[in-house]
């Protein structure tokens, strides 16, 4: 005869945990509580707060300074427990930094590229080295954070930067088939479709960019119900995707010039690959970056797949190293997904160690 209370007793935790999230997800705060990794703050102004991850004031190991891309949260590099790029830094002989550059406003609408790698990175890199008595800092990007380290060390050969580390960075935007109908019209038009419509409101909103970033995962969007009721016993999954729904819609809005140059410069001029991107009236070219630099593309990254990111290769011909590795995943997968810690965070922890800094000696 079958043992019914034998069975409901073997499966009272797993109905007890998919009711739990189930409710969670529906009538709760969540499935669980994010727990983000201990920072202090080290130094604050208008869109360049420094923040150093660990709960100790003494900085110890290589410097490391994390930089954001435009119009996404600072959350990217710390979303929960195991999903931190910043407390795995943490746990290795490093120093984690993080810039956060708040919220974007009407009244930034005049901040351009120049603004981050003539100013907000640089300004950050030097704290950090006198924090670390002269060190020289490595700089880690994903996306745009990527391009604007590397723009900051081809424009500025006098600071101290150690390495660059550019995760999901698109070099030569020809190789991003999703915006291959945007350049086709871009030929005949310019950028004016794309930024005429921004200028009026001085950027690109909030609520448009989390949009576009969604439809760029739309089979994720679309699945979505049935992932959830396929796990609803797995906390942990729930939990990451949860992270993930959180950091698309906290993110914030490109500042109009900004956007007017990633469309004009990046998307339609192509000009990182062309080595001839123009800020504050003058030409920076890759080529003249002279730091090891470490490029990672995601396999199933389609807002910088693997071609628009080893394109870097070609480019970076002044680099006393440069390498490019590959790594499974998706754009935010490559810095936050479940795989990342076997392969994106083990390439940059292997080209930190290869690349640290010698520290100088107080004595």
């Amino acid at each position: 005869m079958l043992d019914i209370s034998g069975l409901i007793a073997t499966w009272r935790p797993t109905l007890d945990t998919a009711a739990r999230n189930a409710w969670g997800l529906s009538f709760g705060d969540g499935v669980e509580k994010a727990e983000r990794t201990p920072s202090v703050l080290i130094s604050e102004g208008p869109h360049r707060d420094l923040y150093r991850f660990g709960a100790l004031w003494t900085p110890r190991g290589n410097p490391v300074l994390l930089v954001p891309p435009l119009a996404v949260s600072a959350d990217c590099y710390d979303l929960r427990a195991g999903q931190s790029l910043a407390a795995h830094l943490l746990d290795g002989a490093n120093t984690p930094y993080l810039l956060d550059y708040g919220t974007m406003r009407y009244s930034d609408r005049g901040m351009g590229f120049e603004a981050w790698v003539d100013d907000i990175i640089p300004e950050a890199i030097r704290t950090i080295s006198d924090l670390h008595d002269g060190a020289p800092v490595s700089l880690v990007g994903w996306s745009l954070g990527g391009t604007m380290s590397l723009l900051t060390g081809s424009a500025h050969s006098d600071l101290p930067i150690a390495s660059i580390t550019a995760i999901g960075t698109p070099i030569d935007y020809t190789k991003i088939p999703a915006i291959s109908p945007l350049r086709l019209i871009g030929k005949y038009t310019g950028d004016t479709p794309l930024t005429s419509a921004t200028n009026l409101v001085g950027g690109l909103p909030a609520p448009l960019v989390q949009a576009s970033y969604k439809v760029t995962a739309l089979q994720r969007e679309v699945l979505k119900p049935w992932f959830i009721v396929r796990n609803l016993h797995n906390t942990e999954t729930l939990a990451r995707m949860e992270s993930i729904d959180k950091f698309m819609a906290a993110m914030p809005g490109y500042p109009g010039k900004a956007f007017q140059q990633i469309c004009e410069q990046l998307m339609l001029g192509n000009n990182l690959y062309n080595d001839a991107v123009t800020l504050a009236g003058r030409e920076i070219k890759l080529s003249a970056l002279s730091v090891p630099v470490l490029a990672i593309g995601g396999t199933t990254d389609v807002i910088a797949p693997i071609a628009s990111v080893e394109a870097i290769m070609s480019v970076l011909t002044g680099a006393p190293s440069v390498r490019f590795e590959k790594a499974p995943g998706s754009h935010l997968g490559l810095v936050a997904g479940p795989t990342a810690r076997d392969s994106t965070w083990a390439h940059i922890d292997e080209f930190l160690k290869e690349n640290a800094p010698q520290l100088v000696s107080t004595s």
